[in-house]
């Protein structure tokens, strides 16, 4: 496994001149445009990691007259907020690279689904919108771009949910399949990608596909955008080589008393100080959609996780029983522990739960629950106990 250095790169905030990238993307076919994505390695962004290129080009082999592009930037996963920062700094790479994909896939539509707590940026972003509308008149190529608005629901970050919502349907994630590639937003060929994944895809574009394999590993190519928070001196939105170990990131951005570090938000893992030095942050360790939460001594570890199956509980649509009660019993079952009122080895039928939730829960968010459950009890059980 190698294993990389932590090194800073400017890949995601870089100055270019959108315009000279576009008339290079549009001069190139579909299949090269998918190919350079490919051969770059890239993966989804957002957390979930599936190949860019092959969504492109499983929608793009879809034959419909109707296909759309959807940028997914309902971030409400706890603890990220590198999304936000993208757009406010570099919304017209984001227009970009849906138009790049627009002409990968053949569409001619994009939709930005945008967090409802984003809606004091829909303004500026309306704006930028409008000027990158006449650039792509002038360059002569057709494609449109509008923002849909979400409404604060977690679940809605969810690909299908998403969907339903931009539909105007309540927030539901839909059975699968079939997958969005062959029936996305109202019901045409749909191809979702992350604010971040668009935006570098149209940085490979830029400097090719080459250049963005120089950095990460052969599991975890490229950079990553990082949102940084806790028990850190500083905290902040970070653009980072893949690759690196949790060691070497708290090396740099710890307090010199880092007992865990929640890499991927309240859905994702936590790796305890024993572990820092052997796990890898990337696809051949622990992926990430950018949240990076470190805690020091003087945190509870039994109040993160409650904290965290409080959140889920309460934005769990309650569609599928595994996560509606699930979520529901594991919280209660910890507080049960807690007061004394379960013995210690009844987290051990809370962890049994926690597995069934990950195979029987319709979609992501009961399935990704037991990420933080079962890592912070098998990690930290006499935090839970005592």
């Amino acid at each position: 496994m190698e294993n990389k250095g932590l090194n800073k790169v400017d890949l995601i905030f870089e100055k270019i001149e959108p315009k000279e990238v576009l008339i290079k993307a549009f001069k190139m076919s579909s299949a090269e445009i998918i190919q350079n994505i490919l051969d770059s390695g890239l993966k989804g962004r957002g957390g979930a990691g599936f190949p860019t290129g092959l969504k492109w080009k499983y929608t793009a082999a879809e034959k419909s007259s109707e296909k759309y592009i959807v940028c997914n930037a309902d971030e409400g996963e706890p603890g990220t907020f590198k999304d936000r920062e993208i757009l406010e700094r570099v919304s017209d790479k984001v227009h970009g690279g849906m138009a790049i994909a627009g002409k990968a896939i053949g569409a001619k539509m994009g939709i930005v689904y945008l967090r409802g707590e984003y809606r004091y940026m829909l303004l500026k972003l309306m704006i930028e919108l409008d000027s990158f509308h006449k650039m792509i008149k002038e360059i002569g190529y057709d494609f449109n771009i509008e923002y849909r608005m979400g409404s604060g629901a977690y679940i809605c970050g969810e690909e299908s949910a998403l969907f339903e919502s931009i539909e105007g349907k309540r927030g539901e994630p839909r059975n699968k399949p079939p997958y969005p590639t062959v029936s996305g937003v109202f019901d045409k060929p749909t191809s979702i990608n992350n604010v971040e994944t668009l935006v570098t895809a149209m940085m490979i574009i830029q400097h090719g596909a080459k250049n963005f394999t120089q950095y990460g590993t052969k599991d975890s190519r490229g950079s990553k955008v990082f949102s940084v928070s806790g028990d850190t001196p500083t905290p902040g939105i970070f653009e980072l080589e893949l690759g690196m170990s949790v060691q070497q990131f708290v090396n740099v951005f710890g307090d010199g008393d880092t007992k865990a570090v929640q890499v991927g938000g309240a859905s994702g893992f936590c790796v305890p100080r024993k572990k820092f030095a052997e796990t890898i942050i990337g696809f051949e360790g622990v992926p990430t959609g950018g949240s990076m939460m470190l805690f020091n001594s003087s945190r509870s570890m039994y109040n993160v996780l409650h904290n965290y199956l409080d959140f889920f509980t309460e934005e769990s649509c309650g569609q599928c029983t595994p996560c509606r009660v699930g979520c529901q019993q594991l919280l209660k079952g910890v507080e049960k522990v807690k007061k004394g009122e379960a013995k210690p080895t009844y987290l051990n039928e809370l962890m049994k739960l926690a597995d069934s939730m990950k195979i029987a829960a319709k979609c992501g968010l009961g399935q990704s629950v037991g990420n933080a459950f079962k890592s912070i009890v098998g990690n930290f059980r006499e935090e839970i106990i005592y």
